[in-house]
């Protein structure tokens, strides 16, 4: 007989997030993932092989133990959980949102295809990356759910730097190639939304 505990709860939730998330790649690769009608094209050392790699690394950590804390109130626990749970569901159903608003313009390195349009509707219109945006939310989300540390240093002194470099390499492409990206960066944030916009 299963019994339905708070954290058995927690950990089915996140599990259907994790394999709505890796589905959601798969398709990517299987529909977009082509190497037809390129126009530009870099390789990264930031692309979906090494975002792997460190949540192999992340969940390692959290798994080992390593880093682990716990608040003295029951209470506090259990929020901080579902806290961070709610914030791996809007990590997974922005990540979602963002592919399929992406549709084909999606490439694991970086790429301008010859039909490439810039998007701007959608969740673009919150946020110019959110799909790396939505894997920051989601490992902030575990940091509270799991309670560790050190995937708290790993996810802002690993994580963010990378995807910061990876935006650069992106951003220089596509500000060559779409004269209108530079109004787009002034006026939608990168990773989190602008609630002040210049003028």
């Amino acid at each position: 007989m299963i019994i339905f505990t708070f954290d058995f709860i927690i950990r089915i939730i996140i599990s259907f997030c994790m394999t709505a998330l890796v589905i959601s790649i798969v398709a990517d690769f299987v529909f977009y993932g082509t190497e037809e009608h390129v126009k530009k094209s870099k390789r990264s050392i930031v692309a979906t092989g090494t975002m792997f790699l460190f949540f192999f690394v992340y969940f390692g950590v959290i798994k080992s133990g390593l880093g682990q804390y716990h608040f003295l109130d029951e209470q506090i626990e259990r929020v901080s959980s579902i806290l961070g749970t709610i914030m791996i569901i809007l990590g997974v159903i922005t990540n979602i949102l963002g592919r399929l608003k992406l549709k084909a313009n999606w490439a694991n390195h970086i790429k301008i295809y010859d039909s490439h349009k810039l998007i701007r509707t959608g969740i673009y219109r919150i946020v110019r990356h959110p799909l790396y945006a939505s894997l920051m939310l989601m490992l902030f989300g575990g940091v509270l759910v799991y309670k560790n540390y050190l995937s708290f240093f790993l996810t802002n002194f690993v994580f963010l730097p990378f995807m910061d470099y990876r935006v650069n390499q992106e951003e220089s492409m596509l500000l060559k190639e779409f004269p209108e990206y530079e109004e787009y960066k002034r006026d939608t944030g990168k990773f989190f939304p602008k609630f002040f916009k210049r003028r």
